[in-house]
């Protein structure tokens, strides 16, 4: 055989392995996160089954990283350093061994199989328009899909639930789904809480101030500050109508009325709205978990969707609000 032939035929070898390793499942390097053996730094830059293992444990423990999706950002950065601190470990953000030592005490297996069932996929799912006078017009704030509906269920990015079940139909009630497996169960009742705008954090603390859990918030805007000061928690809407005012938005359209858009989880202010005793101001959820921590707010504090809920659930009328810089 020539040298020329060989060299082909490597080249060819090559190639063929090449194209295996590409059609190699998508879940395949993320669903090793259930193997406490994964716990390899999880620093700036990582991604992968590393960092959904952290977010998984850290969402567990009651310390949201917010949307869970895999990858190293800012919110899983502090709610690393919040759980490090509440653990009296060295809050530098990074999940280095005694940070990994103990997020791994809970041993539960951090993604499980998940069959859809005919209320997940029942809708009736909905467009949603970007007019706040057209939204106001539909019927309900409902999901847009069953895919977002599962990633609002299990506190995860749409594109991660795609990324671990390749080929799986989420609108099909039935089909058998790998998904994170989220806390269930609330911290228990809170003596206060702090909205913390330097980390753009609300944390809910115990009567002896130990932290009970800590979420990722918007929190204010230049155009509509956080009210720093003591306020208290007056009570809980849960599945809000949003009440619309142009008159308090700054950037809202000049041809703007008031309008009131139905309840749904893609409210404005998502499905619930916990009331403090400064008017107009309230800890809500959002229809895009994503942007939690990210973008500005209109001076209200916003969590997800599956943070406000628990929180409202820890609280009760009374409860104090500490809002600081």
């Amino acid at each position: 055989m020539s040298r020329s032939l060989l060299t082909i035929l490597s080249a060819l070898a090559a190639a063929n392995l090449a194209a295996a390793a590409s059609r190699k499942p998508a879940a395949a390097d993320l669903t090793s996160a259930n193997d406490p053996a994964v716990a390899r730094p999880v620093r700036p830059g990582v991604s992968g089954p590393s960092v959904l293992r952290v977010q998984i444990l850290l969402d567990r423990a009651h310390f949201s990283p917010g949307e869970i999706d895999g990858s190293y950002g800012g919110g899983t950065r502090k709610a690393i350093a919040a759980f490090q601190e509440a653990r009296n470990l060295p809050a530098d953000g990074i999940a280095g061994a005694a940070t990994w030592k103990a997020l791994n005490a809970d041993t539960a297996p951090v993604l499980v199989e998940y069959t859809v069932a005919e209320a997940d996929v029942a809708g009736p799912f909905v467009e949603i328009p970007e007019d706040m006078m057209e939204k106001a017009k539909l019927p309900a704030m409902s999901y847009e899909s069953a895919l977002e509906a599962l990633a609002e269920r299990f506190h995860a990015s749409p594109k991660l639930l795609e990324k671990l079940n390749p080929g799986k139909a989420f609108d099909r009630a039935g089909e058998t789904l790998l998904v994170p497996s989220v806390h269930a169960e609330a911290p228990g009742r809170v003596a206060s809480i702090v909205v913390d705008k330097s980390d753009l954090s609300v944390t809910a603390l115990s009567a002896e101030k130990a932290v009970l859990a800590r979420y990722p918030a918007s929190v204010g805007s230049k155009h509509d500050p956080l009210p720093v000061g003591g306020w208290k928690i007056e009570g809980v809407a849960k599945a809000p109508t949003f009440h619309y005012n142009p008159d308090l938005f700054w950037d809202a359209e000049p041809s703007h009325a008031k309008a009131k858009v139905p309840p749904g989880p893609n409210n404005p202010v998502g499905v619930v709205w916990i009331d403090l005793s400064k008017k107009h101001y309230g800890i809500h959820g959002t229809p895009e978990p994503s942007e939690v921590s990210r973008t500005q707010s209109h001076g209200c504090i916003r969590l997800t969707n599956w943070d406000a809920v628990e929180l409202s659930t820890l609280v009760s009328p009374g409860t104090p609000a500490i809002l600081q810089e």
